[in-house]
């Protein structure tokens, strides 16, 4: 395992490289990216097509619409072409740790999807976040139920990879993390 003394951007391109690497070493054909504006994304599309590909899918997962308040994505719309031109997928869709639960807990001051991502978040926000994407992939049908590599972060950039078998979000509790490629000490 790939161990950061601490979290943040600067480990990006890292732990994307072993995401990478272990993907292709253990013929994982998907691996999922979370990427709020793109830069991640792309650096990941530019590292895989770097290597000729090996039949390794790229799925770009962002935040929801709106999730700052604001209308629509934070990834402009020529960053997300350039994805797209690459040939990765890129998904905008509810997160299943930030939806109708977060209002709840915002008028109530109590919800249980709070009390999963805190306990994941025991893990690393990257480790949460990593969990959140394989669930929002397969909930849209770009995962084929194999196991996958999941790349995520602590605000921005990359400092997690996880092995993951993805499940869809109403069947939470069956999904495996199999093994933690990257992570920080601290985050």
């Amino acid at each position: 395992m790939l161990v950061f003394e601490k979290a943040g951007r600067n480990n990006t391109m890292q732990t994307l490289e072993a995401a990478i690497t272990y993907a292709l070493e253990h013929r994982i054909e998907e691996l999922v990216v979370a990427s709020t504006f793109g830069e991640t994304g792309v650096k990941a599309a530019e590292l895989i097509n770097k290597q000729g590909k090996n039949g390794l899918k790229l799925i770009v997962v962002t935040h929801n619409y709106g999730f700052k308040g604001q209308p629509g994505l934070e990834m402009a719309k020529d960053t997300k072409k350039k994805l797209t031109d690459t040939g990765a997928v890129v998904y905008t869709g509810t997160m299943p740790f930030r939806n109708i639960g977060t209002a709840i807990r915002e008028g109530l001051g109590y919800s249980q999807q709070d009390l999963i991502a805190n306990t994941l978040r025991l893990l690393g926000q990257g480790v949460k976040v990593c969990v959140e994407i394989a669930l929002m992939a397969y909930d849209a049908g770009l995962l084929e139920g194999k196991d996958i590599v999941a790349v995520a972060g602590t605000v921005r950039g990359a400092d997690t990879a996880c092995l993951i078998k993805p499940v869809p979000s109403n069947k939470l509790f069956n999904l495996k993390i199999r093994r933690i490629i990257a992570k920080p000490m601290d985050w």
